[in-house]
């Protein structure tokens, strides 16, 4: 599925990066689209915070490395003190996927990869996926940090309108009711992923896949700090692995995540890149209908925050079979559009907050270890 992309709305947007031929080559590529306008660009932390203060763009671009003052202390600062809607673009290396995830975890709507080594054309290829973040975070509502990063919330939902939407009550599930639970997540997910994961109780033991759209490196980091927080013990599907209760499951970057049961009724999680024509690998579509496809109703579905419709074609698969859908609430998502397409569709079984998904998750672990 393509991202969704707003494009009758104009959105002003602010550079930072200390390479000179890499502010050029992010301006250029924003330039091209006509409802974009590039406010500034700047070299360094400093000037990105006070950028950020000055002219109240509405999306900024943040290199990490950068002299003076580093991304990320700038990104403290801006998060802080404006509502202007953070992109980190990242070196694609290990300390760079582990920086990001803290980008996140600090307020960072998304994070872009770049490679320092690539020329000119290859970079020019990011030109499509940037404009189509910096579009979404645009005509976002700006959402509390506390509460992007998992935080629940009291009270009314209101929608982007203004519109006060009933609240739904976190779901009960019976003992032993799901054979797995199936998490999709994109733009601004994996704090929400890690709240969630880290707040399951030691005797969780349905198996999690999530399928979160990182790239490789990103999602190979984010198995690593998940297995620090989290009480599950979290494996990152490089191949095929079997599927174990009170295990966790990352998709690899670039690869769709399958589950399969073979003739003697035995689970695993498989890496392809198979299928083709989805824009998103792994793509939550793909999991969702291998999902429904292995175990029928027997799945619990999360789908959180993230920009397009990535889940949408698989909910309507699991929803056939009977499968429960849980669906972000609106107010904590950085970018509703995942959530809002299975919303909108009539298949959320109930919009939740990621505190209120954790109280549903719990039960389950109540149910079976009484």
């Amino acid at each position: 599925m393509a991202a969704e992309t707003p494009t009758n709305r104009h959105v002003r947007v602010v550079v930072v990066d200390d390479s000179a031929f890499m502010r050029r080559a992010i301006t250029q590529m924003l330039q091209h689209d006509p409802n974009i306008e590039v406010a500034a660009t700047g070299r360094n932390g400093v000037e990105a915070v006070d950028l950020a203060n000055r002219l109240k763009p509405d999306v900024m671009t943040l290199d990490i490395e950068m002299p003076e003052m580093d991304g990320l202390t700038a990104l403290r600062h801006i998060v802080r003190q404006t509502k202007t809607r953070v992109i980190m673009l990242s070196s694609l290396t290990t300390q760079g996927s582990i920086e990001s995830l803290r980008a996140l975890k600090i307020g960072a709507a998304d994070v872009l990869a770049k490679d320092s080594s690539m020329v000119s054309s290859t970079i020019m290829n990011l030109e499509q996926d940037l404009i189509s973040r910096v579009h979404a975070l645009g005509a976002a509502r700006p959402v509390e940090r506390s509460v992007a990063a998992g935080a629940g919330v009291a009270g009314v939902l209101v929608n982007s309108s203004g519109e006060e939407i009933p609240r739904d009550a976190p779901p009960i599930f019976r003992p032993g009711q799901f054979d797995v639970v199936c998490i999709g997540s994109s733009t601004g997910g994996p704090p929400v992923v890690e709240t969630i994961m880290s707040k399951l109780p030691e005797n969780f033991d349905a198996p999690v896949i999530v399928a979160q759209h990182m790239p490789e490196l990103f999602t190979r980091s984010m198995a690593q700090r998940l297995n620090e927080v989290c009480p599950l013990h979290v494996e990152h599907v490089e191949n095929s692995l079997p599927l174990r209760r009170g295990c966790a499951y990352i998709a690899r970057g670039g690869m769709h995540v399958h589950l399969r049961r073979d003739r003697l009724a035995q689970w695993s999680v498989h890496a392809s890149r198979e299928p083709d024509g989805h824009s998103f690998r792994p793509s939550v579509d793909v999991l969702y209908s291998s999902a429904a496809e292995a175990c029928g109703r027997r799945v619990l579905a999360i789908i959180l925050t993230g920009i397009g419709d990535d889940g949408l074609e698989g909910a309507r698969v699991l929803h056939e079979k009977g499968a429960p859908i849980l669906a972000q609430r609106e107010d904590t998502c950085v970018v509703y559009g995942m959530p809002k397409a299975v919303t909108r569709a009539g298949l959320a079984t109930a919009r939740l907050t990621p505190l209120d998904m954790v109280a549903s998750l719990r039960s389950i672990a109540k149910s079976q270890a009484a």
